[in-house]
């Protein structure tokens, strides 16, 4: 079986979507399944067998991301289309409507990933629109784009229920992202803390990810002013980049913790994040906005435990059969709540190593090999074969 795959989005640009196509590819064929993928030039990138690269420009106020320009990314999409059985959208913009068009003109089967929960993001890209009026908006176009397919993939049983509650009627088959082997070779905590600088016992907490508004950095910046006063020297460590970055390091200006906060920028995601995760005593996370929230099993594959908000996709992973998992601390969703226990994670160090194994063999259960299996059997009901 051979898959087209279409995205607004890949690497070089780091974000879930990017890191879930990689890992599927890897993994389809394995299980018979050849993919093509047809994504934006970013530029300079060298030619990689099975991906076609298309024109694109930046995104006006956010450089990190490019629109493809529509005709020639219809005209790739249609031409490799035709020798693919299957197409697979994996965004909702061009890459949706390019996607729709060849598999009309051709009469193939297309399904799409419902990869962020859009209705809880548009507001920090327009704040004077009015909430309520973006929120229908985004339900209604979501809706409309899911109900056109023949099928779709959430990451999540939380996301599955929203789009149930928009309206989507076709079938929503639940698919999160699995983690490759790669991400368990272990990272160098050492090397990562002496080539910044860091105290070998600092207490250090970490969170990777995109620096956008809707990731909710802010309240981990406001979690680490309350943990100041119990652990004078505890540190978070913010890699990426995004919008939200000079918002955020003057909000860490006027909570007085720069010098208990540190932005990094983004990390080589194969030779310098593994190290990261390593380096770090705790993964704080709290974004409510999730429709998976892989980060959070990058960091247990490392050994670092998690302190999330179990809020939309993240719950599947803190807590899949109500309880929290091996290596997870569900938070409170207050800042002071979230604050304590970040403070008892970062204090308590004889219990790390416990804490650590057991973050190691939760992770291990989520295989990217078993997540591709699901996948191509989806593939193979709506093809036929």
């Amino acid at each position: 079986m051979r898959v087209l795959m279409v995205s607004d989005v890949y690497f070089p640009r780091i974000n879930g979507v990017s890191t879930s196509i990689e890992s599927f590819r890897a993994s389809l064929p394995e299980q018979g399944v050849a993919s093509l993928l047809v994504a934006p030039r970013y530029g300079g990138e060298a030619p990689v067998p099975g991906i076609v690269r298309v024109p694109a420009r930046p995104v006006p106020r956010d450089p990190e991301d490019r629109i493809a320009r529509y005709r020639p990314l219809r005209a790739a999409v249609l031409a490799a289309a035709a020798d693919c059985d299957l197409i697979h959208a994996q965004t909702p913009f061009a890459a949706h409507y390019a996607a729709l068009h060849a598999a009309r003109r051709l009469g193939k089967p297309i399904l799409t990933t419902y990869h962020t929960l859009f209705e809880e993001y548009l507001h920090h890209y327009a704040p004077f629109a009015p909430a309520a009026w973006l929120r229908a908006l985004a339900r209604r176009f979501s809706r409309g784009q899911c109900n056109q397919v023949d099928a779709v993939v959430a990451p999540s049983t939380a996301m599955r229920d929203r789009l149930r509650a928009y309206g989507v009627e076709r079938p929503i088959h639940v698919l999160p992202t699995g983690l490759p082997e790669s991400r368990f070779q272990p990272g160098d905590r050492v090397r990562f803390r002496a080539a910044r600088g860091i105290d070998p016992d600092r207490p250090v907490a970490l969170f990777v990810g995109r620096v956008a508004f809707e990731k909710n950095i802010g309240f981990l910046l406001e979690a680490m002013a309350r943990v100041r006063a119990d652990l004078p020297d505890a540190l978070l460590l913010i890699t990426g980049e995004g919008p939200a970055r000079a918002d955020l390091e003057r909000q860490a200006a006027r909570l007085g913790v720069t010098g208990n906060v540190r932005f990094l920028g983004y990390l080589d995601r194969r030779a310098e994040l593994p190290d990261a995760y390593a380096a770090a005593d705790v993964f704080a996370f709290a974004s409510r906005t999730e429709t998976q929230g892989l980060v959070l099993l990058e960091a247990l594959a490392q050994g670092c435990p998690v302190l999330a908000l179990a809020a939309m996709g993240t719950t599947d992973i803190l807590a899949p059969a109500g309880r929290p998992a091996g290596g997870c601390v569900v938070a409170p969703d207050d800042v002071t709540g979230y604050a304590d226990a970040l403070a008892d994670l970062l204090r308590d160090r004889a219990g790390q190593a416990a804490r650590s194994a057991a973050a190691r063999a939760y992770a291990a259960t989520w295989s990217d090999r078993a997540m591709a299996a699901r996948l191509a059997t989806v593939y193979r009901q709506l093809t036929g074969a």
